[in-house]
């Protein structure tokens, strides 16, 4: 399944472009994707899987990647909050007035805001790959050292050469898996595809800088609709100790295990995922 032609979602000086898989006639999920990535991190044939099981599916790319709005490297005028309210809008746009909210990473924190500050518009939030939105806990490991020194090796990449991008990114793409084996083509088609659609490529960096959102740190217990915790226990990037306090802190939460698994949407969980997905919402 192909996904339909894009719809670009308007508000003020912001555009959001989208795109949806499956009849619009059925429960509504929502994509959000993490930091750096575009829509194309929900890969459409991990999409078409979800529509083929009785879901309206949507993806859009967040602010400052793909062809979305993008601003200068290194100036934000923007914070989490805005892009909690970017997906509202988005909602919107298509008439969906209540939809299951899936957000991977940054998406995740982010659709946990969304889960507080309009409850009426989520029917069930799925967190994947990410950890409570609130003040970090000491008990809990942080970012592995070998994440961020590799980050660090950002700044000697020129970002405008597509061949030195795509060697850089397949590097980080297995550098954020677990255990499991990497699709490097699917992976490079990926990498190509963003770096040629995007407004802006570079532009992808500011979400390094977002912050706001303090209004809603550490109110997780005020989230009333199903949970659904995804993570994989090799995760670098959000140790796997991140799934207890959110199991703790959400009531109606339940847990997916991805055993060997990292920080990433790994083609080997794609069935498990999807079903899990499923079963959970209905």
């Amino acid at each position: 399944m192909k996904p339909q032609k894009e719809k670009i979602v308007n508000n003020g000086n912001v555009s959001i472009c989208t795109e949806h898989f499956g009849n619009p006639d059925n429960p509504a999920i929502l994509l959000i994707a993490g930091a750096t990535v575009s829509m194309l991190y929900w890969d459409a044939d991990f999409c078409s899987q979800l529509a083929n099981k009785g879901y309206f599916v949507i993806r859009y790319d967040n602010r400052d990647v793909g062809k979305s709005t993008t601003y200068d490297p290194g100036f934000i005028k923007y914070d989490i909050v805005d892009l909690a309210n970017d997906a509202i809008d988005v909602l919107d746009a298509y008439k969906i007035q209540k939809a299951n909210i899936m957000g991977i990473s940054l998406g995740g924190l982010i659709a946990q805001i969304i889960a507080i500050k309009n409850p009426d518009s989520v029917n069930s939030i799925i967190l994947m790959s990410t950890g409570v939105w609130g003040i970090p806990d000491p008990d809990i490991p942080e970012m592995a050292k070998e994440v961020i020194d590799f980050q660090a090796k950002a700044e000697n990449i020129n970002w405008n050469d597509e061949k030195e991008i795509v060697d850089y990114m397949l590097q980080n793409s297995r550098l954020m898996a677990g255990r499991k084996p990497v699709d490097y083509p699917r992976e490079e088609k990926r990498i190509k595809e963003e770096f040629r659609r995007a407004v802006n490529y570079r532009s992808m960096f500011n979400h390094a800088l977002i912050q706001g959102g303090e209004a809603y740190y550490n109110r997780m217990s005020e989230i009333n609709v199903p949970a659904l915790i995804i993570h994989g226990t090799d995760d670098k990037i959000w140790h796997f100790d991140h799934t207890k306090k959110l199991f703790a802190e959400i009531r109606n939460s339940r847990l997916l295990k991805l055993e060997g698994t990292g920080h990433e949407l790994n083609y080997k969980d794609w069935d498990t995922i999807t079903n899990s997905v499923s079963e959970f919402i209905k």
